[in-house]
């Protein structure tokens, strides 16, 4: 974990691209409109997101889970006693919630790919220049360089109903064209660099088909043209309660819930900090056994646990409806 914000060694940063594995429901926990449980989305530009306490909420359940074997199992005890854990996310206990913040931010994850259905190829992931310039902009942010994402070259061309497609894809169409849901696209260039570059950094490294897909199935859409898929392509699926007895539904227990579709990609920003906390020293030998620290971790330090962490889970549980398989989500720390 090399990279730092500004060549400020007391912040050091990395992307964290997230692939969703199954249908995932990040709720916003209101409804405006006719889907009563809505995913969350930018109040901008209506695009999907997922709030940025949520997965530090999601991380901090994961570190949790780490390190639980160092204190019997018990979840409770390692997110209140573990230092690490308490220097990374922030105190466990209630009353000692205002001593010191975590050393840990985690931005909103924004969109990056979103698979739309093809008539060719079965689907693509679409992207558009706003959300490639937003990732120039975090990785500006980040203290990455900017010239490490190739972005095509006729990027600021594209039209509405045009395409940037990889060079030999399966979803062209008499070579020329490509067919997502039921509109058509003109090819007007390519954007084989940009889909290897995603390949590359995005996917679980033992992930050999995802990476392979990506290259051939990339499409760069006008920013309109992708907001019509983000907002209108998303699953919404009725879900009921049955009376037992009638086998019938109850009475106001039908509603309608939306998901992002399997593939779906985004990325956050990891921001890691000096730790905050006060300095302990080890004063017994169950604190020498679960390797309290002497001193403050950096902030690579900090980010390194993280990035170790998630480098060993592999998979986080994100949004809603965990025990019917929703939110299983692929994570790959990106450090440049």
């Amino acid at each position: 974990m090399s990279n730092t914000v500004q060549s400020n060694t007391k912040m050091a940063s990395a992307f964290l691209f997230i692939h969703a594995q199954t249908s995932l429901h990040p709720g916003c926990g209101t409804a405006l409109g006719t889907v009563d449980l809505p995913i969350q989305r930018q109040r901008h530009t209506g695009w999907p997101t997922i709030a940025g306490s949520a997965l530090k909420g999601i991380l901090r359940d994961a570190y949790r889970e780490m390190r639980k074997s160092h204190y019997g199992n018990n979840r409770k005890k390692a997110n209140e006693e573990d230092a690490n854990l308490v220097a990374i996310f922030g105190p466990g206990k209630v009353e000692e919630s205002s001593a010191h913040a975590g050393a840990l931010s985690v931005t909103d994850a924004r969109i990056l790919a979103y698979p739309v259905r093809s008539l060719r190829g079965v689907f693509a992931w679409v992207t558009c220049p706003a959300v490639l310039y937003g990732l120039v902009r975090d990785l500006g942010l980040s203290g990455m360089s900017q010239a490490d994402l190739p972005l095509p070259a006729g990027l600021t061309n594209v039209g509405r109903n045009q395409a940037l497609v990889p060079t030999k894809s399966p979803l062209l169409v008499g070579g020329n064209k490509i067919v997502l849901e039921e509109f058509d696209f003109q090819v007007v260039g390519d954007c084989n660099r940009l889909a290897d570059w995603l390949a590359q950094q995005s996917f679980l490294a033992d992930d050999s088909f995802t990476p392979q897909r990506m290259q051939k199935h990339l499409v760069v859409l006008h920013d309109d043209d992708f907001g019509h898929f983000v907002r209108h392509a998303t699953e919404v699926m009725a879900r009921i309660a049955l009376d037992y007895e009638r086998k019938t539904v109850k009475s106001g227990a039908l509603f309608h819930q939306e998901f992002l579709p399997p593939e779906t990609l985004f990325y956050t920003v990891l921001l890691a900090y000096e730790s905050r906390q006060e300095e302990k020293k080890k004063e017994t030998a169950q604190q020498e056994e679960q390797q309290q620290p002497t001193r403050k971790l950096s902030a690579q330090e900090i980010l390194k646990q993280v990035a170790d962490c998630l480098a060993q889970t592999k998979y986080l549980q994100i949004g809603g409806d965990e025990t019917t398989g929703k939110g299983l989500c692929a994570v790959r720390v990106y450090s440049g």
